[in-house]
């Protein structure tokens, strides 16, 4: 189990996708995206596998969550900067987003 100090160091924070592409390098069906977390982080990049649910042009304006002081990590040719969320379903992965319009880099408490 862990504490509310340990959640307390995973920033997680909303973003908007500014940019999906197909990422046909990676070796499991993924995107590359661009998330923009406001003025403070600015625009992060992300490898998601979410190809099962959503195409390019769904994403691109969609609002997500994100951790987003992971280290980064290096996906074939592409530096994921950012953890996208999302829970596995029987058709793919659903991503999780605000319900309502929320601040850019706005962190989930």
């Amino acid at each position: 189990m862990i504490t509310y100090p340990d959640f307390d160091k995973v920033e997680i924070r909303a973003g908007r996708i500014v940019r999906a592409e197909r990422f046909p390098e990676a070796r499991k069906p993924a995107y590359k995206l661009w998330i923009d977390f406001g003025d403070e982080l600015g625009v992060k990049r992300s490898s998601a596998q979410v190809t099962g649910l959503y195409t390019p042009e769904d994403l691109a304006g969609r609002l997500v969550v994100a951790v987003t002081n992971f280290p980064p990590k290096q996906i074939a040719s592409f530096l994921s900067e950012v953890l996208v969320l999302g829970i596995q379903s029987s058709e793919g992965v659903v991503l999780l987003a605000p319900d309502r319009e929320v601040p850019l880099g706005g962190r989930v408490l």
